[in-house]
């Protein structure tokens, strides 16, 4: 009899887990009281965070790189040497370009000089001639070493619009050779790189021993170094066309960065 009984029990058990594990289930929802509230459109986008400006620090001539004055992090003042490339060819032109203008300046010196002794020969042979002038005249002196004095005035003449010339050359000489000087020593002022702004070096892409190289049109230079200025952070964010006319000017953004 009790065993009949837990048999039934037992039967009844399974009967009623069956009917309730096939029974359909109800889809779950969220309830909440209706009220008046403001709905809320975001427009979102990824994009990088950056400083406002900065600097990329590339070389104006080419040249081993013989000091670097600054690590990835420093943090630099304006007109600060960042670092240095190898003067010595550039030295050389300078000192080349001092030669030469010093050696026009004695040029224009020696046809000064030139130009002094054209019009003192200038002077005698006219006084010369009017000596002769006056005798030819009287007819104490022959024809022929009359008209070679004035033949000699004629030359002296010459002599000196020649010498002039030569010094007004020696002149424009001396302009060019100073302005080549100018530009050699401007040139031997680049292997001097120091930061055109305060800030922090964020990249450094040289290290000491290796040749810098100047930019072309068709090829871009090495940059050397990049300065930041981290006072002033600016995010630029691309948002998608679809979002713009949801954006207005002044319209505040919260911006989450991932680090």
């Amino acid at each position: 009899l009790f065993i009949g009984l837990g048999l039934l029990v037992v039967l009844a058990g399974l009967a009623y887990a069956n009917l309730g594990l096939n029974r359909p289930s109800g889809v779950s929802v969220t309830v909440e009281k209706i009220q008046t509230r403001d709905l809320e459109s975001i427009v979102s986008a990824s994009g990088k965070v950056q400083p406002k400006r900065s600097v990329d620090i590339s070389a104006e001539t080419m040249g081993k790189v013989v000091n670097v004055e600054v690590n990835e992090g420093d943090l630099v003042t304006k007109g600060q040497l960042l670092l240095q490339i190898d003067p010595r060819n550039l030295e050389m032109t300078v000192q080349n370009r001092e030669a030469s203008l010093a050696s026009a300046r004695s040029q224009l010196d020696q046809t000064r000089a030139q130009i002094e002794n054209s019009k003192v020969a200038l002077r005698e042979a006219e006084d010369t001639l009017k000596r002769q002038e006056q005798m030819f005249k009287s007819g104490l002196l022959p024809r022929e070493q009359f008209e070679r004095a004035q033949n000699d005035v004629q030359r002296q003449r010459t002599n000196l619009v020649v010498s002039e010339q030569n010094a007004r050359t020696q002149e424009q000489r001396i302009k060019q050779e100073e302005a080549n000087l100018d530009s050699a020593r401007y040139d031997l002022n680049k292997v001097r790189m120091v930061s055109p702004i305060a800030g922090i070096v964020t990249r450094r892409n040289i290290d000491e021993g290796e040749t810098a190289v100047v930019g072309t049109m068709n090829n871009a230079g090495t940059v050397l170094l990049t300065i930041a200025d981290l006072s002033v952070i600016e995010t630029e964010i691309e948002v998608d066309e679809t979002d713009i006319p949801y954006i207005k000017v002044g319209q505040p953004a919260k911006i989450t960065i991932d680090a």
